[in-house]
């Protein structure tokens, strides 16, 4: 490549490659703790049983019913952690391991996804916006690292900014989607914890359990997005660099 990807002018000494390397390993090892971290607390709270007892799949019927919900389907599928809401079909998805277990970890995960659903059925705003952003995004992911690579190419041979600049807009598309995403999940996980509490369904202990499990659920989209964040300021660095 050529001396532009090289530079030290702009970064205190290191270059642009020595930048890319100390971000994507510190995102990957951050990533991996809190992925560890959230197994680490899905197979602890796993083995205590829910204060009443009821399985997921009841669970997220009751929490359903109780919120006037009746045209969502309850229905099991497979893999760890694989736990959704679909709102195009209206159906919650609970993973073999939540769908039939009366752990407590299952109840806070099927109430969590149920929260979505009531979500849906409120029209609240910032699911509104992602579920309205998804065809945008899908888009800007599917094509996303071809332009960035092919626009770092040309940039690197000719000088010429204008396919990095394309790729750079639709990676900002994904980072946005991925804030718009905290909000959603924070406030789901918050009525789950409301609606287990005033229904009875947790006591002082199981209640702090379901709230660390949920915590770590949410760690891991609030790394993702702050890892969206970084490495779009890693290319933005890079395109106001090279105008310089």
């Amino acid at each position: 490549m050529n001396e532009y990807l090289t530079t030290d002018s702009m970064t205190g000494g290191l270059s642009y490659s020595a930048i890319y390397w100390i971000i994507f390993i510190g995102i990957a090892v951050i990533s991996w703790l809190v992925q560890m971290n959230l197994q680490s607390k899905f197979k602890k709270y796993s083995k205590i049983r829910s204060y009443k007892g009821l399985t997921g799949k009841e669970t997220a019927e009751l929490m359903l019913a109780d919120f006037g919900i009746h045209d969502v389907r309850v229905q099991s599928v497979s893999g760890q952690l694989t736990d959704h809401y679909n709102p195009v079909d209206k159906t919650l998805n609970l993973s073999e391991g939540v769908y039939a277990s009366n752990s407590i970890m299952a109840a806070a995960v099927a109430a969590h996804e149920c929260g979505h659903a009531v979500q849906h059925a409120v029209s609240y705003g910032p699911l509104t916006m992602r579920s309205r952003l998804v065809p945008v995004v899908s888009f800007a992911s599917k094509w996303m690292t071809w332009v960035l690579l092919g626009g770092m190419l040309v940039m690197s041979y000719s000088g010429n900014t204008t396919i990095l600049t394309v790729g750079v807009a639709l990676f900002a598309l994904t980072t946005l989607f991925s804030f718009i995403t905290l909000p959603v999940e924070i406030d789901a996980s918050r009525r789950a914890v409301q609606w287990l509490d005033s229904r009875g369904l947790t006591d002082a202990a199981t209640h702090d359990n379901a709230v660390s499990a949920l915590r770590a659920a949410a760690y891991t989209y609030i790394v993702a997005a702050l890892s969206s964040l970084a490495t779009l300021v890693y290319y933005i660095m890079i395109l106001n660099d090279r105008r310089r």
